[in-house]
């Protein structure tokens, strides 16, 4: 994999793979999808003057449904958001 560092206060986030099956055993179809909201922290920047950068990397996350930037390395979707982006670490 390509080797990508974040600035700022920016972090790169792996999305945990959306549900395929519903407990009933029903195949949702890749249109009926929800986005998933959690996922974990692959590399953070160094933070800024005014915020120090809490996350690191491994950290799993929940974020805002429509929070980041979508890119595509190495064949695998990833995110790309503000530390603000953020709303809590699952411990």
């Amino acid at each position: 994999m390509k080797q990508v560092k974040p600035l700022a206060d920016r972090v790169l986030i792996r999305p945990v793979a959306a549900e395929t099956k519903t407990s009933a055993g029903i195949i949702i179809p890749d249109s009926a999808k929800e986005k998933p909201l959690q996922g974990e922290v692959i590399a953070v920047g160094e933070g800024t003057k005014d915020e120090a950068m809490i996350l690191k990397a491994g950290d799993q996350v929940l974020y805002g449904k429509y929070a980041g930037t979508e890119i595509e390395l190495d064949n695998e979707k990833l995110l790309i958001m503000r530390q603000s982006d953020v709303l809590a670490i699952i411990k």
